[in-house]
């Protein structure tokens, strides 16, 4: 069975996160979850995070942006990940660890 290309997002970040020792999963909705969930929702360094991966240009859709706009809301990090800024995961999550550090 081929991948699709966001298919091939999803398993670059899954080798960044396993790379990091990040503890994350993929939720399934499939009509019992909540609807707009990013792709990977995880916790690195004790910072919940979430990311959404998209294939070359696309974006999230509105119900994916909501969901995202209120992880960060609730103190969260909300990526978008595609194949131009996967180098950037590892980078802004260690980043955004940090800030536990600082308080």
């Amino acid at each position: 069975m081929a991948t699709t290309p966001e298919g091939k997002v999803k398993k670059r970040v899954k080798e960044i996160l396993d790379a990091m020792d990040a503890y994350y999963f993929m939720p399934a909705t499939a009509g019992y979850g909540r609807s707009g969930v990013p792709d990977i929702v995880g916790c690195y360094n004790g910072e919940f995070f979430s990311i959404e991966c998209k294939a070359g240009t696309n974006t999230p859709t509105a119900l994916q942006e909501r969901e995202m706009r209120r992880i960060t809301e609730a103190g969260g990090l909300a990526l978008t990940i595609n194949e131009l800024n996967l180098n950037d995961i590892e980078v802004t999550l260690k980043k955004f660890a940090r800030r536990r550090e600082r308080s």
